[in-house]
């Protein structure tokens, strides 16, 4: 029999079952379980681009308007997960950071618009959701974070409480669905959620009810950058349809890898980062086959999945700091690497070879894609 959370201290009493999260994939979550870290493979990432989002663990992104105030990792601070879990995301104050009014620092995930179309949202029909996930943080006290649509312009900001420091607790919140506003439901952003680290008063709203403003956490949140050290890990997160909050969808490593790539994939190996002079494991290569030319060539790039849309591509030279292909028997760097034909399938990366690139020598170049919301 599922259970009802009471979204303060966890797991109270038996409930009813859940008819409308009774079915697979009922999590429109992806890696809420935070086992799929591809780019930086268990690595501490420090938030520094201030003009757009930094994708950590996978789906996962971190935004700070002002650079180097918090890190990301998996698993960070090695403590043990709760019960059922093996990895959580780990955000760390780096600093003691006053939020202005007009600040964000922020964790979140933009959900696909097929992903929530039979939500209903922006409709008569739209049906109610429950958020739930499990928490631990070195702070306490009342905490934010808030639902958006594509437009920016619907908004339900919410709260949670977190009643003991360095403990794991589970917390679920339940939303009516909007019946106003526009909600994709294509390949573009159905629903942003985002969970504050510390927001400024122009983004803050009121908990519990929408609103036609732009706002990313509630009024009155503890602010995590604001405490030099402070920690907060997240996992188990799960947004489903109904008033209950259910069991966690755990669902097979590789279904939730390939989920994943739909988004962000590459051609490292699991268990490496994705960056220069990585090594020529699962690289792409080809064999050169007339010497002494600039002549083009094309390796034939199909990607894991279909991607959501056509990426945009990322090269990383196997044995040195840049972008171009590695002429690995002669320990020498050939040409960069270029993507043509590019679909949401696959691509041809292609290497102008430069002069020095002999017949029978083999060329060979990793790349990420990514097509992220």
């Amino acid at each position: 029999m599922p259970v009802i959370i009471d979204g303060t201290n966890g797991i109270t009493q038996a409930g009813e079952f859940n008819s409308d999260s009774s079915f697979a994939f009922k999590n429109r979550i992806i890696n809420g379980a935070m086992v799929i870290d591809q780019r930086n493979a268990g690595a501490s990432v420090t938030i520094t681009d201030t003009s757009a989002n930094t994708y950590t663990l996978d789906r996962w992104y971190a935004y700070g308007n002002n650079a180097s105030k918090f890190s990301v990792q998996q698993d960070a601070g090695a403590v043990t997960p709760p019960a059922g879990f093996t990895d959580y995301f780990g955000v760390t104050s780096l600093a003691a950071t006053t939020v202005n009014a007009g600040d964000q620092y922020i964790i979140g995930q933009s959900i696909e618009g097929f992903n929530v179309a039979d939500l209903g949202w922006g409709t008569a029909n739209a049906k109610t959701v429950t958020l739930s996930f499990w928490v631990r943080s070195s702070l306490t006290g009342t905490f934010g974070g808030a639902l958006r649509n594509s437009a920016d312009n619907r908004s339900y900001p919410f709260t949670y409480t977190i009643s003991t420091a360095n403990t794991w607790e589970q917390k679920s919140i339940t939303i009516a669905g909007d019946t106003s506003g526009t909600w994709l439901v294509t390949n573009g952003v159905g629903i942003k959620l985002f969970l504050g680290l510390g927001v400024g008063s122009t983004y803050n709203g009121t908990a519990g009810a929408w609103s036609g403003s732009l706002f990313t956490s509630a009024t009155g949140a503890t602010s995590v950058v604001g405490t030099n050290g402070a920690t907060l890990y997240l996992t188990g997160i799960q947004l489903e349809v109904g008033s209950t909050a259910t069991s966690f969808d755990y669902r097979p490593y590789g279904t939730e890898l390939a989920l994943c790539q739909r988004y962000a994939c590459g051609s490292f190996p699991s268990g490496t980062a994705w960056g220069q002079n990585a090594g020529t494991t699962g690289a792409f290569s080809y064999i050169v086959m007339v010497s002494g030319t600039t002549a083009g060539f094309g390796v034939s790039m199909p990607f894991p999945v279909a991607m959501r849309a056509s990426p945009t591509f990322t090269y990383y030279n196997p044995s040195a700091a840049n972008d171009k292909w590695r002429n690995t028997i002669a320990n020498a760097d050939s040409a960069s690497g270029a993507a043509v034909q590019i679909r949401t399938w696959g691509s041809q990366v292609t290497n102008y070879q430069v002069a020095g690139d002999s017949a029978s020598q083999t060329c060979q170049v990793h790349w990420s894609a990514s097509a992220e919301l």
